[in-house]
């Protein structure tokens, strides 16, 4: 009772997968992925050996297709799935069982795969379809999360929201299966989940700027640090990322800019003037700053 879509990024090699549906924690069942091997969603009384089986069967060699006929083969309730899978070389195979509830369906396109069942009606798979085409000039993962809106706003699921997940992998192997991720969020229970999915993905993009500013800092690369801490709070007007930033442009001997950034923080709490003194403790740094 759920929609969901898998794809492979034909520019990056990504592979991912990206779930909404009014079932709790439905990332815990429906997403599966392996770094360089493939992703899977597994829905409509979901069996997720299909996942785990799914990728372990692409990893030794099988396409998308063969791995799910062969899954499919020996499955006695295999009408009542919907399942979709893409291995990395972007081929698709998907199945939608002649008893799933309706409205339920599937549309195909070049890398990918969006699949839909217990729907309010019989558009949301091509409105998804027509909404991972119409914006392949997005990131990957934004424009997995524009997918699902697009199923959202045709309708979505019967039944209303609860949760949402996304899982993208790299396109290389890694030597252990749970390597290689390069984004994993979910959404548990939500009234607006892939909204707040949409939300958590660019607060993921904060971070990853921040996780860049803090090693270019450590590095010495001060000035490169700084750029990265401005592009971090583009994405997510944070007080940490407030915090790192004022100390780069301490760095870089912009301290009027800094101790306004710093004033503002050290009034909404004492620990960040704290945290000041532990990194002068610490020697990050100096007294004179």
């Amino acid at each position: 009772m759920t929609y969901s879509i898998v794809a492979r990024d034909k520019s990056t090699g990504l592979l991912g997968v990206a779930v909404q549906s009014h079932y709790f924690s439905v990332g815990s069942v429906v997403t599966w992925a392996r770094a360089g091997v493939g992703a899977v969603a597994t829905q409509s009384f979901a069996e997720p050996s299909y996942g785990a089986l799914g990728l372990e069967l692409m990893s030794s060699g099988k396409s998308a297709a063969d791995a799910l006929n062969s899954l499919l083969s020996i499955d006695p309730m295999r009408e009542l799935r919907q399942v979709a899978m893409v291995d990395s070389r972007g081929n698709v195979a998907v199945h939608t069982g002649k008893e799933c509830i309706p409205w339920a369906g599937h549309a195909t396109g070049e890398g990918f795969s969006v699949q839909a069942n217990l729907m309010s009606n019989d558009t949301i798979w091509g409105a998804m379809k027509d909404a991972y085409q119409a914006n392949l000039s997005l990131p990957f993962a934004e424009r997995l999360a524009q997918t699902l809106l697009a199923a959202e706003r045709a309708g979505g699921d019967i039944r209303g929201s609860q949760s949402a997940a996304i899982l993208i992998v790299e396109p290389t192997v890694y030597p252990n299966a749970w390597m290689g991720r390069v984004l994993e969020l979910r959404v548990e229970d939500h009234p607006n989940p892939v909204e707040e999915l949409i939300r958590l993905i660019k607060l993921k993009r904060a971070y990853e700027w921040a996780d860049k500013g803090e090693q270019l800092l450590l590095e010495g690369k001060y000035d490169e640090s700084l750029k990265a801490y401005e592009e971090s709070v583009k994405f997510a007007e944070l007080d940490e990322l407030k915090y790192w930033r004022a100390i780069s442009l301490l760095r870089v001997k912009r301290k009027d800019e800094a101790q306004k950034i710093l004033d503002e923080l050290y009034a909404k709490s004492q620990n960040w003037k704290t945290l000041t003194q532990l990194m002068v403790w610490s020697g990050r740094l100096k007294l004179d700053d």
